[in-house]
């Protein structure tokens, strides 16, 4: 990968980071909607929104079976993240949440070592290091808060694990992937799965108010369209460790967020916590191009 393609990758990333921060914020504001309803209704909204790149990739051939099969994948793992991660707002703080639910370099990177690819190497290691202290600096503060709290952190963890099943397989697709049509895919497969499931259970699939459709609405075109279409066309140029480990800049933008927006303002450790998450961000995202530019993105 080239300097020039590594900044791109940086900016990208660095804008994925900032739109998704925003996830947590309009989620709590839609409330008293019902987290699955919340969650669907975000990717039912992507989805309408992604349609006409999804059916302008099918009609170019630009989504073969086979990413059409991975995006029905996806889809589940979509839904199962998303689900998860929204109702654990409801149970424990903003900052808990956001952080286990994006520890996924961590699992990244225990997968990385298992199969031998997309190793961790160098300064990443350090990044990793850092960040999994970050995390369970933030993470632990809410561990002896209350049982709903740890049903909460609970919650974000099953998140955590989806979101980084549906990375590996995005990555799994190689450089060809349409971004924005696979993303398209995803997002219906994941509505699908969430409204389905709330009308089974008796929980009513539409907001609790228009103001909830107004925030479920943002929640759709920043965080979904703007910053998770960033993060998948990153896979495509390094490798779902860098992109997993960026995310884990989240929780300092929502816990800013959660504070300026929802006044929930979190204790000094908390802050702490936050500032060695994001020095690891920091040093992955500078650490990635040395990474990437002695290990070519190729497809399996």
């Amino acid at each position: 990968m080239s300097s020039n393609d590594g900044r791109r990758v940086g900016v990208a990333l660095t804008i994925a980071v900032a739109s998704i921060s925003f996830a947590a914020i309009f989620f709590r504001k839609a409330s008293p909607t019902h987290p699955l309803t919340s969650a669907g209704i975000r990717l039912a909204i992507a989805c309408v929104a992604l349609s006409p790149f999804t059916i302008r990739a099918i009609r170019a051939g630009r989504l073969p079976a086979a990413h059409l099969k991975a995006g029905l994948a996806a889809g589940l793992l979509y839904g199962l993240h998303f689900g998860a991660w929204v109702w654990s707002l409801e149970l424990t703080t903003v900052a808990a949440s956001v952080t286990l639910v994006t520890a996924t370099p961590l699992l990244l990177a225990i997968v990385g070592v298992a199969t031998g690819r997309d190793r961790p190497s160098g300064r990443l290691w350090g990044a990793l290091t850092l960040a999994a202290i970050g995390v369970s600096i933030i993470g632990g503060t809410d561990l002896l808060a209350s049982e709903t709290a740890l049903q909460g952190d609970a919650l974000a963890l099953l998140g955590c694990a989806a979101i980084a099943g549906y990375l590996l397989v995005a990555r799994g697709l190689g450089n060809d992937l349409d971004v924005l049509g696979f993303t398209g895919i995803a997002t219906g497969v994941g509505a699908v799965v969430l409204l389905g499931t709330a009308v089974a259970i008796g929980v009513d699939p539409l907001p609790a108010s228009n103001a909830a459709w107004g925030w479920l609405a943002l929640s759709a075109l920043l965080p979904q369209m703007v910053g998770h279409s960033l993060l998948t066309w990153s896979l495509r140029h390094t490798t779902p460790t860098v992109v997993g480990l960026s995310t884990v800049g989240e929780p300092v933008g929502s816990t800013v967020l959660g504070v300026l927006l929802l006044n929930e303002i979190p204790g000094g450790i908390t802050v702490f916590g936050c500032a060695v998450t994001l020095s690891a961000v920091v040093l992955a995202l500078t650490a990635g191009a040395s990474h990437e530019g002695k290990h070519q993105v190729e497809a399996p």
